[in-house]
């Protein structure tokens, strides 16, 4: 053979199978051109070797939830474009943690359409989540005012009298913009941290509160977002939400 067809077309014949399928096991990672993975129906292809997993499924690639650990600097916010200061440009096979624990590995198909669903401030760190899957953006949506997320925040000066005790109150009266501020949990980590669980959090509202008791934020980290932890994923990387895992 050496007019250049379809890969998909390639595929059906190797494979006897539809057309359509055939796009599916490309689609799904189980194509090699010469060794090499091509998830591509479109690509041609005419004396290469073409081989097909013996693992191969013609299953549709399920919808994914990426979870990242951002660095301080990048880009979190919702509407923000993806460019190379953007959180969603550290969404490759490259910032993989390598962690099969999910029984995926990465294809393109996983980073189409990724739905950035826990703004972060580009000064802070830590866990963020990105999803294709409408059920994840659902939850964390509707659930929002009552998802707790833990921080971990390195403060510097000196606190007030009471004042670590005053933000543990439900009734501290403290007011963000006109609006309330519910309660949440403070403690001390060390000399020079606190650790913040809240629900319901709202840009600025952690550097409002420190201020407020007289402490400044030099550094933050999101740790946890409900249920889910971000665990020991190094900064800059990137894991799949697991199969058991919950927000």
């Amino acid at each position: 053979m050496t007019e250049p067809i379809r890969l998909s077309k390639r595929v059906a014949e190797l494979k006897a199978c539809s057309r359509r399928e055939a796009e599916q096991f490309i689609a799904g990672g189980w194509v090699t051109v010469n060794g090499q993975v091509v998830e591509e129906p479109q690509a041609r292809v005419s004396n290469e070797l073409v081989e097909i997993s013996p693992d191969a499924s013609a299953l549709t690639v399920q919808a994914v939830t990426l979870l990242l650990h951002k660095p301080p600097g990048a880009e979190a916010g919702l509407g923000h474009l993806p460019d190379t200061h953007s959180a969603a440009a550290l969404l490759t096979p490259e910032h993989w943690d390598g962690d099969e624990g999910a029984g995926l590995r990465p294809l393109k198909k996983h980073f189409l359409d990724q739905v950035l669903l826990s703004p972060l401030a580009p000064r802070a760190s830590g866990l963020v989540v990105f999803s294709q899957d409408w059920r994840i953006a659902r939850k964390l949506r509707e659930d929002a005012q009552l998802m707790e997320h833990e921080v971990i925040v390195e403060v510097s000066g000196t606190v007030q009298p009471g004042g670590v005790e005053r933000l543990n109150r439900a009734d501290h009266g403290f007011t963000l913009d006109g609006r309330p501020l519910g309660a949440c949990k403070v403690s001390w980590q060390s000399e020079t941290r606190l650790r913040f669980a809240l629900k319901g959090e709202r840009p600025g509202q952690i550097a409002f509160l420190c201020q407020a008791v007289g402490l400044t934020v030099e550094g933050m980290r999101r740790i946890r977002i409900g249920r889910v932890s971000m665990s020991r994923l190094a900064e800059g990387t990137w894991r799949y939400l697991l199969p058991g895992e919950r927000f």
